[in-house]
């Protein structure tokens, strides 16, 4: 059984989803892939033990307080790839950025193989279903590109405004429609 709660925040209101163990979702109002891994609809729950500890979490997160991935259960559903991908988005510092071809090369090594599409790497990013705490809106192009994210590009730099990234240095999309997330 899947549980839900709204949470409203400074980049709109938030639907976080449990499945009463494991935080399992959570997305932005609007955005892409809105509750795609689920299998049944949630049931409305605010009092879920895991997500009050999500609202929590969230809470210091908008107050800068700069909180870790490890204080809640996750458990995304997604491909093993999926996974990988979302797993080295987590080891992604407060603050800081990865390029998509990091992340790429990173994947390429952890499968032993010479390389890995940045193309396929923005896929598996973009389909995150835990956003903002597994932190995909640090992610950006090789080229300073703000490249691509679920919630839209306007959600992903007051993200990266929050965590107090420098945000002069790199450039904003012409066109949003060719974008990975």
């Amino acid at each position: 059984m899947y549980y839900k709660a709204n949470y409203f925040s400074p980049v709109g209101k938030i639907t976080m989803v449990c499945d009463g163990k494991n935080m399992i979702g959570l997305w932005i109002e609007g955005q892409k892939y809105f509750l795609e891994t689920l299998k049944q609809k949630p049931i409305l729950k605010d009092d879920d033990k895991i997500l009050m500890q999500a609202k929590k979490w969230l809470d210091s997160y908008f107050n800068m307080q700069k909180p870790k991935i490890t204080e809640l259960p996750l458990a995304p559903k997604g491909s093993l790839f999926r996974q990988n991908v979302w797993k080295i988005l987590c080891k992604i510092p407060y603050g800081e950025v990865y390029t998509y071809g990091q992340i790429a090369k990173e994947v390429a090594k952890q499968m032993g193989k010479k390389t890995m599409s940045a193309q396929a790497v923005g896929g598996a990013v973009s389909h995150n279903p835990i956003s903002i705490i597994i932190p995909c809106h640090r992610v950006i192009g090789t080229n300073g590109n703000l490249t691509g994210y679920a919630g839209g590009i306007d959600k992903k730099i007051q993200l990266l405004k929050i965590e107090q990234v420098d945000i002069t240095k790199f450039s904003k999309p012409k066109k949003e429609s060719n974008l990975y997330g």
